[in-house]
Formats: C-alpha cells, sequence, structure tokens
C-alpha cells in the first residue's frame, strides 16, 4: 500500500510537469539548457534564503514560541522575495543573452522571450517542487500509519496536489512576469509577487488541507488564463486546436514528421 501510495503521489505532482518537459523541451537542447539554468537560479534563491533563515534562528532561538512562529512567517515572505528577485536576474540575463544572439548570427533568430519565459517557469517550478515534496514523499513509503494521532489521513495526497499547484503556477508566473517586464508594466510583477506570498502564506494554515488547495487552485486557474492570453493565446484558437482545425497547427506537426 506505501508503494501505491508514493507512486501516485508522485505522479500526480510531477506527472504534467514531466509530460510538459518530454513533449515540449526535451528534443530541443537549447531549451533543456535554459530549464536547467532557471532551476540553478531557484537553487541559489534556495541558498541565500537558507542563509538568511539560519542567521534569524540563531538569533531568535531562545525566544518563546510566538517569536518562533513570526519568524516562520518572515522565513516564507522573505523566501518568495528572493525568488521573485532571482526570476528578474534570470529575465535580465535571458534578455541580455538573446540580444548577444542575434548580434552575433542576424540570420538565426533568438527564441522568443515567451518560450523562455515558458521554459524558465518550468524550470522554477521542478526544481522547487522537488526541493519541497521529495521528502514527504520519501515518507509515504513507511513505516508508520498517516492520521493515527488524529491527523488527516490524505496528508500525502494533498501534498502531491499542492505541489502540483506549485509547479503549474510556476510556470504561468513565469510567462506573466517575463511579460510585465518586456512591456515595462512593472504592477504586473507586484501582481505576480502577491499571489506567489498568498499561495505559500497558505501554508501556515496547516491542517486546513482543504481550503488551501481551493484557494490554491483558484489563483492557478485565474494565473493559467491571464497566462494563456499573454502568451497569444485566444478563445478561437483554443476552440480550433480543440476541435484539431488549426491549419498552421497541423501544418507545423506535418513539417516536424
Amino acid at each position: 500500500m506505501t508503494a501505491a501510495v508514493f507512486f501516485g503521489c508522485a505522479f500526480i505532482a510531477f506527472g504534467p510537469a514531466l509530460a510538459l518537459y518530454i513533449f515540449t523541451i526535451a528534443t530541443e537542447p537549447l531549451r533543456v539548457i535554459f530549464l536547467i539554468a532557471g532551476a540553478f537560479f531557484w537553487l541559489v534563491s534556495l541558498l541565500i534564503s537558507s542563509l538568511f533563515w539560519f542567521i534569524v534562528r540563531l538569533i531568535t532561538d531562545s525566544k518563546d514560541g510566538p517569536t518562533q512562529k513570526y519568524t516562520l512567517i518572515f522565513g516564507v515572505v522573505l523566501s518568495v522575495f528572493i525568488q521573485e528577485l532571482f526570476r528578474f536576474a534570470y529575465y535580465r540575463v535571458l534578455k541580455k543573452a538573446s540580444e548577444g544572439l542575434e548580434s552575433i548570427n542576424p540570420d538565426e533568430k533568438a527564441p522568443s522571450m515567451r518560450l523562455l519565459a515558458y521554459v524558465s517557469g518550468l524550470g522554477f517550478g521542478i526544481i522547487s517542487g522537488v526541493f519541497s515534496f521529495v521528502n514527504t514523499l520519501s515518507d509515504s513509503l513507511g513505516p508508520g500509519t498517516v492520521g493515527i494521532h488524529g491527523d488527516s489521513p490524505q496528508f500525502f495526497l494533498h501534498s502531491a496536489f499542492m505541489t502540483l499547484v506549485i509547479i503549474l503556477l510556476h510556470v504561468f508566473w513565469g510567462i506573466i512576469f517575463f511579460d510585465g517586464c518586456e512591456k515595462k508594466k512593472w504592477y504586473i510583477l507586484f501582481i505576480v509577487l502577491l499571489t506567489h506570498l498568498l499561495v505559500s502564506a497558505q501554508t501556515l494554515l496547516s491542517p486546513h488541507y482543504g481550503i488551501n488547495l481551493v484557494l490554491a487552485y483558484i489563483i492557478m486557474t485565474f494565473m493559467g488564463i491571464w497566462a494563456f492570453f499573454v502568451a497569444g493565446g485566444s478563445c478561437r484558437s483554443l476552440k480550433l486546436c480543440l476541435l484539431c482545425q488549426d491549419k498552421d497547427f497541423l501544418l507545423y506537426n506535418q513539417r516536424a514528421r
């Protein structure tokens, strides 16, 4: 039973991200490089957040319970700010790299920023999901029984769905964030930061897992729709794609074959 929980939760959390990687990134070496670079930037942000967290814990280690709670809240907020700061730094690196590629070889078109935003967002999301869920996933193999002391028996399942939300949200945040940078609409960056803070703060509401998931999925739906239109999608293109009537899409697939 523990093996079934392990594989089930693993596929729930990482299945969609794995599918996106296989069908949209794995066949293009340059996209793989950009995805790994995005994951590296997130890891650096995690390292800096951990250093600040370590320093704060040293200062407040002898304090009482309420102080420890405020320290945890501070750590969550600080981590989100640093992640978004490194997302902006990665955007600047990609922008410079794109301009450099075009100047070196004008005949070869550099990857669009929309594509780079998607790839970097998926890189951020995958590595974030791995670090946030891998320990919980390993515990699902046992030994022990979830909920034996009155806690929710659906803890692993809720954690898997929350990890899935975080991964997809990073993809949507990346697309929207880069679009805001390209158009110099800085309020969009603030909205991305605010929604990131809101989703992260929900984890502090434990053990109210149901409320966390509902709110997170509402935010994910809103950001996903926004990212779809930012990426150039429309109701007409979505309808044609679902009905397999998009001539440009079908022509592209035939050429790819």
